[in-house]
């Protein structure tokens, strides 16, 4: 009995020991993305799509705006047939501005698509990369510091943001951590 107990002990006692010794490391994917070239064509590209359809829904609220102009200063002369088709056309003018707002800026909107697709091809170039440092230098958990995960402590030492900036080839100055 007295064995077993002793077996059991040392059992836990390794198995503790073990997990101490898992190597933990984590990366600013941030301060990565923005090294990569690439990511800056990306931005303009998403800035340039944003500041286009920007411009196209103030052209169409312009467009409504001065619809409803035009029926308010001209209301008296319409029929009531008249008033109320005018009145329906400029809902309808307004719901489809609002459709379109959706379609760009929704919560699944084409901006959230155009970022995704055009993002994807970095972030799997950046997970590569950490996977082959993690791989080669023997970590067990890469964590991302700009992530959910939240960072009590964090020892500069296990910043491996600049591993894998060499990684991908990117100028690994000013990035702080991760020899």
């Amino acid at each position: 009995m007295n064995k077993r107990l002793l077996l059991l002990g040392l059992a836990s006692i390794l198995a503790v020991s073990a997990t101490a010794q898992q190597n933990i490391g984590y990366v600013d994917s941030e301060a990565i993305l923005k090294k990569m070239p690439e990511y800056a064509t990306v931005q303009q590209r998403i800035e340039r799509l944003t500041s286009d359809w920007e411009a196209e829904l103030r052209e169409k609220r312009r467009e409504m705006q001065e619809k409803f102009q035009t029926y308010q200063s001209r209301e008296l002369l319409y029929t009531k047939e008249e008033q109320q088709r005018k009145r329906e056309e400029i809902v309808r003018m307004e719901e489809d501005v609002e459709r379109l707002r959706l379609k760009y800026f929704g919560p699944e909107g084409d901006l959230f698509t155009q970022e995704d697709n055009l993002m994807k091809p970095l972030q799997e170039r950046i997970l590569a990369a950490i996977e082959e440092v993690a791989t080669r230098d023997g970590y067990d958990f890469v964590f991302d510091r700009r992530g959910d995960f939240l960072f009590l402590y964090a020892r500069e030492q296990h910043d491996l943001s600049n591993r894998v900036l060499e990684e991908l080839g990117l100028d690994t100055e000013s990035t702080g951590g991760g020899r």
